[in-house]
Order: C-alpha cells, then structure tokens, then sequence
C-alpha cells in the first residue's frame, strides 16, 4: 500500500513550512515515527514523522523548497511494491 507522507500544520497559524534537510534518501527502509525530514516552519524547526513503515520509494519536495501544509512530501511503499 502507497503511503503519502503530507507537511503537517502544526499550529493554527501555520501556512508553510520549507524543506531544510532529509534524513533519510529514496530506497531507505523506514520504520513508523522514525524522522524522515526537517521543515522550518514558523521559525522553528520540526521534523516529519514516517506515518508507515517500509520504504521511501520517493521524494517529491527537495531541500530548500516552501510548500504549504498538507502538501504532499514523499511516498512510502512496501518492499518491492512499486508507485503506481
């Protein structure tokens, strides 16, 4: 099953929040609640969960990008599943 991995909005003000760093790369096995990437959102810096495990078969937003919340940043796939 493909899994998105969304921005959150962790405040009510929030809008946007900017990639800052991955911490992991595309084909890494990751386990669920594991961190996946720093955002800075709100002048501070959060980190995105993994929401499944398996693998991140992709990353859609790249460091130093701005994208609003609920945007989607990668995709989670099982092993050997591949994205539609």
């Amino acid at each position: 099953m493909v899994t998105p991995v969304r921005l959150p909005q962790w405040g009510m003000g929030m809008q946007e929040g900017t990639i800052v760093h991955w911490l992991k790369a595309e084909g890494d096995l990751v386990e669920e609640d594991e961190p996946l990437v720093e955002v800075e959102a709100a002048k501070t810096e959060q980190v995105i969960e993994s929401p499944a495990s398996g693998v991140l078969a992709r990353i859609l937003v790249h460091e130093d990008t701005t994208i609003p919340v609920l945007e989607i940043v990668a995709f989670i796939t099982e092993p050997g599943e591949e994205l539609p």
